[in-house]
């Protein structure tokens, strides 16, 4: 029989308890990313005199992004006594509109004869919407109708600030029916679904809860400091260092487009006063992939009413070096590293919010039992961690590959976690019998693994997930949680999921519920917990 333990103790309580369980459990972390119009087809070409066909109209064409479909050619006029006029080809895929119906032209022609061409149906694409087909002909006697254009191709997702289509393409030449035009796929706005380089995500589906006062936008309209005098160049990051040592409200002056600010040193929060860093959704801090970007670090534990909210802000390639290495010992005594956590942020006895942000490709600790938070690890709060309308993609650590809590509440609405990964291997246990080195008091096996997206530990803290998409994360080798990790010690705290999406997570699974009759949280979720609470939710293994 195995037991939960926390396997660090954090001055000035002691934190360790144990928790016997009729199962194999793995064991907590310790203690411690204007659509322009399209531009119609040119007029059908005119009726022969002898019957001869109309030339065929060539639809413009659009361009990937947030352009609309361009419209294919009008049709030309039946001949007398003639053969209908061709069709005009519909629009090449653009922006997410749907492409324009094809108009064919009334023919003028003599006895019975037959209408405007089929329009030719825009290319197939996922996301655009049907394109309609060419009009009936009204000329001749017996003119049939074209046929409905089948929806357009798909248009590339815009990375983040990706700028928007362009126009449809050239005017086309006349032509008979008009085909319908291309579909196009998602445009171009701030962080487009899937983007390169980690924009902003939409989660499958809203908390339909109310998001508490905590998790609303801090008001900077008084701001303590501006960083940058107006443009880009005066955003230096000595200014913000500046500004972030001196605390209080923080916002930026760097003109109108996109800034991003090199950290080449850690920046320290004050922890006897409340901060908040407003980076008006113009503003990149990048760790460089060398330093830990923010961190909130007091002396006490769970006593501290400050803290730190991030908003409309990107924190990207933080990186947080550990220094403290596990005693050599042969596995499966646990390998790697007992610090190094937090990428992006760490704080210690601080309460933090996120509001609108985007962490991506920040890296803590890479092995350990008792380390992790690719993103943000938060230890000994004592009024938790709160996340609203947030995303973060390709994160890691050992434990808690984006966000790590220890002895936090943690709420989390409306935000998205993808391919974030616990890099630690073998989960965390205390066995004398296959371990006799000691480790944080503790003869500790396993390093790390667990939690791929979330990661909570402690005593009698609640972790909620409303509004959340959670795919693609994955947990370490022979470890837990690849969606969420949650251990409550003393199977005091409790967890609610609600219109929550959870799927195409990896790792080991398991439920363990003190009171209440849901029971099973799905293969996305390892956890021991006093009550779980499911509503409205799509979760692997459910």
């Amino acid at each position: 029989m195995q037991h939960l333990r926390s396997t660090r103790s954090l001055a000035p309580l002691t934190l360790c308890s144990g928790l016997a369980l009729s199962v194999l459990l793995p064991m907590s972390m310790g203690c411690e990313g204007i659509v322009p119009e399209s531009v119609d087809g040119g007029p059908g070409g005119a009726s022969s005199a002898q019957g001869a066909a109309g030339h065929q109209g060539t639809g413009g064409s659009g361009h990937a992004g947030a352009s609309a479909a361009a419209s294919g050619g009008a049709g030309g006029g039946a001949p007398v006594g003639g053969a209908a006029g061709k069709s005009g080809s519909g629009g090449a895929a653009g922006g997410p509109a749907s492409g324009a119906a094809g108009m064919t032209a009334a023919g003028t022609g003599g006895a019975k004869g037959s209408g405007g061409n089929v329009g030719t149906a825009g290319a197939p694409g996922a996301s655009g919407g049907s394109s309609s087909g060419g009009a009936t002909s009204t000329g001749g006697v017996k003119g049939s109708g074209g046929a409905t254009g089948s929806g357009g191709a798909s248009g590339a997702a815009g990375s983040r600030g990706g700028s928007t289509g362009s126009s449809g393409g050239s005017r086309g030449s006349g032509g008979s029916a008009g085909g319908g035009g291309a579909g196009g796929g998602s445009g171009g706005s701030r962080g487009g679904s899937g983007g390169a380089g980690g924009g902003a995500v939409a989660p499958a589906s809203a908390c339909s809860m109310p998001i508490p006062a905590r998790g609303q936008p801090a008001d900077t309209s008084t701001p303590t400091t501006v960083v940058g005098t107006g443009t880009a160049d005066s955003c230096t990051f000595s200014a913000l260092s500046a500004a972030v040592a001196k605390g209080g409200v923080i916002t930026f002056s760097c003109g109108d487009a996109p800034k991003t600010i090199l950290v080449t040193a850690t920046m320290k929060v004050p922890t006897n006063k409340n901060t908040v860093i407003d980076g008006g959704n113009t503003i990149t801090l990048d760790g460089g992939k060398a330093v830990q970007i923010l961190n909130f670090t007091s002396p006490d534990f769970q006593a501290n009413n400050n803290g730190l909210t991030l908003q409309h802000l990107s924190l990207i390639n933080g990186k947080s070096t550990p220094t403290e290495m596990i005693p050599a010992a042969t596995a499966p005594c646990s390998q790697g590293w007992n610090d190094g956590e937090g990428g992006a942020i760490f704080m210690r006895d601080g309460n933090l919010t996120v509001i609108d942000c985007i962490f991506n490709g920040n890296q803590a600790a890479p092995l350990g039992p008792d380390t992790g938070g690719g993103a943000i690890y938060v230890v000994g709060s004592k009024t938790g961690l709160t996340i609203v309308g947030s995303t973060f993609t390709n994160n890691s650590a050992s434990n808690a590959g984006a966000v790590g809590a220890l002895f936090t509440e943690l709420n989390i609405y409306d935000s998205v976690f993808m391919n974030n990964t616990a890099t630690g291997h073998d989960a965390n246990a205390d066995d004398a019998s296959m371990c006799s080195v000691m480790n944080n008091g503790q003869n500790e096996i396993g390093s790390g693994g667990n939690g791929g997206a979330i990661y909570s530990d402690g005593n009698s803290v609640n972790v909620l997930l409303c509004g959340d998409t959670i795919v693609g994360n994955a947990a370490g080798t022979k470890a837990y949680g690849g969606g969420l990790f949650f251990t409550s010690n003393d199977l005091g705290g409790t967890l609610t999921i609600s219109d929550t999406t959870m799927t195409s997570n990896t790792g080991g699974h398991w439920t363990q519920v003190a009171a209440g009759s849901t029971k099973d949280a799905g293969t996305a979720v390892g956890t021991n917990t006093k009550s779980l609470t499911i509503k409205g939710c799509n979760l692997q293994g459910l």
